[in-house]
């Protein structure tokens, strides 16, 4: 299955929610299941964002509907990203089938 990044930020009373109940975070593991998502890794960050969550999701329209479900609470705010593999990106790079692809010039 594809891999996706979502980028969360609590919004509104998504603070005050999770402080008072923090188990909440695996409650919304399960969720993921039932849209047919797995959660490969959950993490707590510093920055502009509150949480990292990697999943896998079928396809795009899945992981989108998840998200929007997700947000439609109104206690978090999600961007979603779709991750290539490394080894699938480098395959892609070294095919053929490219557009603009030249010798790099050595001086």
């Amino acid at each position: 299955m594809p891999t996706y990044i979502l980028l969360s930020t609590l919004v509104g009373d998504g603070g005050q929610t999770l402080h008072s109940h923090p188990d909440r975070l695996r409650a919304v593991d399960d969720e993921v299941k039932v849209m047919g998502c797995q959660v490969l890794a959950q993490y707590a960050v510093l920055g502009p964002y509150d949480f990292i969550t990697i999943l896998e999701a079928p396809d795009n329209e899945t992981v989108a509907h998840l998200s929007v479900d997700l947000a439609s609470r109104g206690t978090v705010k999600i961007q979603t990203l779709a991750a290539v593999p490394l080894e699938s990106f480098i395959d892609k790079l070294k095919s053929h089938e490219q557009l603009g692809r030249g010798e790099i010039a050595t001086s």
